[in-house]
Formats: C-alpha cells, sequence, structure tokens
C-alpha cells in the first residue's frame, strides 16, 4: 500500500490568485479519487505564492496518475495559475508534475489542456523578414502565466539606468569624446573583474585579437578559408613576414593554416541615423587569420572595405604598418564583431530563434506530453524576455538605438540578411563546426568553445535520447504523434516560414533519432549556446577600444593618416560609452527566476551526467583556462 500527496501552490505572478472553488481529481489507470474541494480559507483563497498540501490517496501498487483540476466560478470569474504541482509517494522521491505553465479557466478543463490553444499564442512579423513573434505589443499582454513574476526584472530601461548607476557612469553621460586610450580608465575604476582587467591590459596585442575569434563572446565566426575572397586585395608579398613556417600563402591554405572572419553581412546596411548631431559608421571587414608554428592565432591581414573590382580602393593593414594604423584596423574589426554578435550570433540565433520553438511548443503540446515537459524549463521566459526586448530595447527609438552602430534601420537590415543563410543544421552544434571547418581538435587547438560544447552537446544529446526511447518505442510512434509533427510544422511553415527554401527546417520527423536531434537543438541553443554567447559580455565588451560599439569616423582608405586623436574621435563618445556599459553588464546578470539545470531539485540531470561519465564529479564544471570564463557548462541556463 502507498500513500499519495499531492500538494499544489500558486504561482507569483501578478494577479496569479483566484477567490474561486478549486477541485482536484486524482486519475489513475485503475480508479480516480474523489473530487475534493481544494481549500476552504476565505483569508488567503489560494494567494500568490501559497502552497497547500491538498490531497492524501492510499492505493495498492498503482503508479501512474494524471492530475484533474477544475474551477468553478463563483460571483466574479478569476483565472488562477497553478505553478509546480507535485505527487509524492511515501517512502519514494518526489514526482515533479510540468504543468507549471498553465492556467485553469473553466469546470471540466483539465490543467493539462486549458492554455495549450492557437487562440492564446498568435504570431506575427514584427519586422518584414524577421522570425514569426508573438503578437503582443507589451509584456502586459502575455498569457499570465508566461509572463516573468517580478515585472521589474525585464525593464531594459530600469536596468539600464540602475547599471549606469551602480558603475558610477553618471558624469560621463555627456556626448564629448575621450583624450587617449587610458582616458577609458575612469569608468572602469569601478566595473572591472579578473577577466575584463586582463582584457583592457592585453587588447591591443594580436595574440589575445586572434585568441578572441576562438573563445571571447562570439567564437562563431572563425572559419577555414582555403580560397581567398575575390575582393579581398591581400597578397603573398604582404603577408610573407608573417608567415613563420617557410611557407607562401598558398601553401599555407592548402596545408589548412589560414583562417578568415568575414563581416560581408554589414556590406551595404545602413548605419545609425538616430541622432543628427553625431554621424555613424559601419564597415564590412575582411581578417586573415594565420595559426602560426605555436597554434597562435594571429591577424596578418585586414581589409576594411570591398570595392567591386579587386584592388581598386581596396586597402590592405598589415601588422607592418604604423602603429596607429593596425591599431584602428584592428578596432575596426571588433566593431564589426560586436554589431554581427549582438544582432545575429545572440539575438537572432538564440532570442528569436528559440521563441519560433516556444510558440510552436505552447500551440501544439499539451502540457502532459513527454516533450512539453521537457522543453518547457528551457524556453519559459523566452516570450516574456524577447516582448521586453521589442518593447524597449530593439524598438523605434529604443535603447540600441543610443549605442549601437547598427540601430535605427540597421536592425531590421542585418537581421533580414541573417535570415537567408540560416539553416536548420547550422544549429546543430557538430555540422556547425565542420561547415566553419574547425572541427577537427588537432587542426585548431585550444578553441574551447568548440571543445566544450561539443561535450555539453552530446550530454543533452544523451539525455533526450533515453527520454525519447522511454516514450517511444519505435519510429512509426514517432511519426503516430501527431502533436509532435504539428510541433515541426508549425516551427517549419509558420515560426521559420522567412527562411530561404533550402533552409533545411524540417516539416515532419519520421524517427527517433531526427525526433533527438531536433529536441537536442531546441534545449542547446536555449541554454548552452544561450549562456556562451551572452553571460561573458560584460568581461570581454566592457573596455571599450577593445569591442567599440560604433564608430564615429569613416574607416580610413589609406596608410599614414591616422594619429591618435583620429583614433579617439572614431571610438565612441563619453555618452555612448556609458550607455554600452550599462547594456553590457545588465545582459550579463542572472535573472532572479533563473537556475541551472543541474542543481534543480531532484537534480536528475545532474545525476544522469554522472551515471553517464560527462562528470567527474558532482560540482558545476566550468571551463578553466587563463582568459576563458564559463564559455559553457554542465549548467544549462534557462534564455534571459
Amino acid at each position: 500500500m502507498f500513500t499519495y500527496t499531492v500538494s499544489v501552490s500558486t504561482g507569483k505572478q501578478e494577479f496569479a490568485e483566484t477567490i474561486n472553488d478549486i477541485y482536484l481529481t486524482l486519475v489513475g489507470t485503475e480508479r480516480c479519487s474523489d473530487r475534493t474541494l481544494l481549500d476552504k480559507s476565505i483569508v488567503d483563497h489560494f494567494a500568490r505564492g501559497s502552497v497547500r498540501i491538498v490531497l492524501s490517496l492510499t492505493n495498492s501498487g498503482q503508479t501512474r496518475w494524471k492530475l484533474r483540476f477544475e474551477k468553478e466560478n463563483a460571483c466574479v470569474t478569476v483565472y488562477w495559475i497553478c505553478a509546480t504541482p507535485k505527487v509524492t509517494a511515501a517512502k519514494y522521491s518526489c514526482c515533479h508534475l510540468y504543468n507549471n505553465d498553465n492556467q485553469t479557466k473553466d469546470r471540466n478543463l483539465t490543467l493539462c489542456s486549458c492554455l495549450n490553444n492557437f487562440c492564446n499564442y498568435i504570431c506575427i512579423e514584427w519586422r518584414p523578414g524577421f522570425p514569426m513573434s508573438i503578437d503582443a505589443n507589451s509584456s502586459t499582454e502575455l498569457p499570465l502565466d508566461i509572463q516573468f513574476e517580478a515585472a521589474k526584472s525585464v525593464d531594459f530601461s530600469l536596468n539600464y539606468i540602475t547599471a549606469i548607476r551602480n558603475l558610477g557612469l553618471n558624469k560621463f553621460l555627456k556626448l564629448s569624446s575621450w583624450k587617449d586610450i587610458a582616458d577609458f580608465e575612469k569608468i572602469f575604476v569601478k566595473i572591472k573583474n579578473t577577466v575584463s582587467e586582463y582584457v583592457m591590459q592585453n587588447w591591443n596585442k594580436d595574440y589575445f585579437f586572434g585568441y578572441q575569434f576562438l573563445n571571447g563572446c562570439n567564437p562563431v565566426v572563425i572559419k577555414k578559408c582555403m580560397n581567398l575572397p575575390d575582393k579581398f586585395a591581400v597578397t603573398q608579398e604582404m603577408v610573407e613576414g608573417s608567415l613563420d613556417r617557410g611557407l607562401t600563402l598558398q601553401e599555407e591554405l592548402k596545408a589548412g593554416n589560414i583562417y578568415i572572419a568575414d563581416y560581408a553581412i554589414l556590406e551595404g546596411v545602413q548605419a545609425n541615423a538616430t541622432d543628427p548631431d553625431t554621424k555613424q559608421y559601419l564597415a564590412a571587414p575582411f581578417c586573415l587569420l594565420y595559426k602560426n608554428s605555436q597554434n597562435e592565432i594571429l591577424p596578418i591581414a585586414i581589409q576594411l572595405s570591398r570595392q567591386t573590382t579587386a584592388g581598386v580602393g581596396n586597402t590592405v593593414f598589415l601588422p607592418s604598418d604604423n602603429q596607429y594604423d593596425w591599431m584602428l584596423a584592428k578596432m575596426w574589426v571588433k566593431s564589426a564583431d560586436f554589431s554581427v554578435h549582438q544582432l545575429v550570433t545572440h539575438l537572432l540565433r538564440t532570442h528569436l530563434i528559440s521563441e519560433v520553438f516556444a510558440i510552436a511548443m505552447y500551440r501544439q503540446l499539451a502540457a502532459v506530453h513527454p516533450v512539453f515537459k521537457l522543453l518547457i524549463p528551457h524556453v519559459r521566459f523566452t516570450i516574456a524576455i524577447n516582448t521586453a526586448a521589442r518593447e524597449k530595447l530593439i524598438c523605434k527609438s529604443g535603447l540600441f538605438d543610443k549605442a549601437n552602430g547598427t540601430g535605427g534601420i540597421g536592425i531590421v537590415e542585418v537581421i533580414q540578411k541573417a535570415m537567408k543563410s540560416l539553416t536548420y543544421k547550422s544549429l546543430c552544434f557538430p555540422e556547425a563546426m565542420k561547415a566553419r571547418g574547425v572541427f577537427n581538435k588537432e587542426d585548431l587547438p585550444n578553441y574551447y568553445y568548440r571543445d566544450d560544447g561539443m561535450m555539453v552537446w552530446e550530454a543533452v544529446k544523451s539525455f533526450v535520447s533515453d527520454v525519447v526511447r522511454i516514450y517511444y518505442g519505435s519510429d512509426e510512434t514517432v511519426q503516430e504523434d501527431e502533436e509532435i509533427q504539428a510541433f515541426v510544422q508549425d516551427v517549419c511553415f509558420s515560426g521559420m516560414k522567412n527562411c530561404p527554401k533550402d533552409c533545411e527546417f524540417p516539416n515532419s520527423l519520421k524517427t527517433r533519432e531526427q525526433l533527438v536531434e531536433y529536441l537536442t537543438v531546441v534545449i542547446f541553443t536555449a541554454s548552452a549556446q544561450h549562456a556562451a554567447v551572452n553571460f561573458g559580455q560584460f568581461d570581454w565588451f566592457a573596455w571599450i577600444p577593445n569591442s567599440p560599439s560604433t564608430m564615429r569616423k569613416p574607416p580610413p582608405t589609406q596608410k599614414g593618416q591616422v594619429d591618435m586623436k583620429y583614433i579617439m574621435d572614431s571610438l565612441p563618445d563619453r555618452g555612448r560609452s556609458s550607455w554600452h556599459l550599462g547594456a553590457v553588464w545588465a545582459l550579463s546578470q542572472y535573472q532572479d527566476e533563473e537556475t541551472t539545470l543541474i542543481i534543480r531539485r531532484p537534480p536528475f540531470f545532474q545525476m544522469y551526467l554522472l551515471e553517464k561519465g560527462f562528470l567527474k564529479t558532482k560540482s558545476i564544471f566550468f571551463s578553466v583556462n587563463t582568459f576563458c570564463l564559463q564559455l559553457f557548462s554542465y549548467c544549462i541556463f534557462f534564455l534571459f
């Protein structure tokens, strides 16, 4: 005989509580409990955040149950948000039922199906060419159960202003230029940490510039170069002094020692023109990188323009040039890299794509579906944070416009371009590494983003595979699951409809292996990939010269005409520097509701990783390297 105890809590969101009567029936495969009124207290009738132990049932051996909640309206109809109902069997561990993102509405509607309907999750095209997003102009228009429990946590305006105040930047908000590089240290007194201080000390060294393409905040641009682009005017004579193996440029290309960072996506993009008093500029540079005999990645040639005719007007800057020419050329590369990171690597390829998955999940999967339960911890607040971003951050005259060269119409233009090359396989981590020619550890050592990412990918995939095989006994069961097929069709035909026809997003899943890969993509994108490219922003971007958010002078077209004054007039002024710092500080913070999957209770994923050999100890694993801070870890973060 076993005694099952059910406890239920009310959500912490505004208006989560109800004064209506709530009934519970514990439905089993053999029998059902009595329909039970959960609460009879008038004083704190299902108040926000309250927890109730509501029902105990003695049973002989039955172990599979479903909770059925019913709400009977009193004189006033009030919604109720139910959070984390639990069923506990005596002498057994707690079984969490992930029905926490649904609310009961009317009598005879079970908790599992009350909100999972199409009407509550209508999609719109927020801007032409964007992935589809939720039809809501503000966070308050979202269904209550997917809103943040603490409204202030998604107030970007408040967060940025708070960051500026906490960092002591208020006195620097004037739009005047800095005098010299050392002048930036004035805003660095309160904000430095171990990583950002190292960045400040070494940002202008070529080895560190190259290192960031592997393990900085945007480690997804570098790719192997087998043939030079037509518009890149670099020659053997220009770079022979940088090649330490005694080989020619063509021989080094053939040997696989040449890599490239190509920012073609920024070509023709209109720079931020929202401030009539400050003209801003963009460039679409090439940066040629060389893996030397010590396995360092070094920049050996930078071209900031790309004229139609190769070699005409395309000045190639080299390490042998005077210090100001080379310094400014590297700054332009890092400024372009920052723009691509913000809009493509971070916004599009984690936030917006994860929202597509989340909307499809809510629209097509019942909350009792095992895949819904598997995915919900990873995309729980995705729609809420993206809605807040569209409301305050990337909207017209939003906070993004204050400091970024791709503000204004540039946001739309960059996302539209990036969508044209977005494919399903590019979200599969191993395939993405292979496509860029950086998969092999021996060819490209010290690429910790790749190494840690592969371990996390395999850990998540292994876990997902075991879950899938519990519920799907064959490939046919996958094909026959109408909800799963509707889920992937929703993503393909609705959410990602603006992708090119060859984007490879599947419109059906035929095998368990395909389902495992698909779910791994969803989880990995919203958790590990987002953690890798988001939480290190303050570390890598706090020192302004290392990652200028905008440039106020046009890129140089000739050598020998740049001095320190021109460089300082090019970099963000005091006001934009302050807004930039406030932004990267705020974006790098963990939210109140954010947690790591590995330390959830019960810590089933941690135990799973230990059993499978992915973890050697019970502690959370972080990448350990002098410059590499928390690129990936086995702590899988909720999306912020």
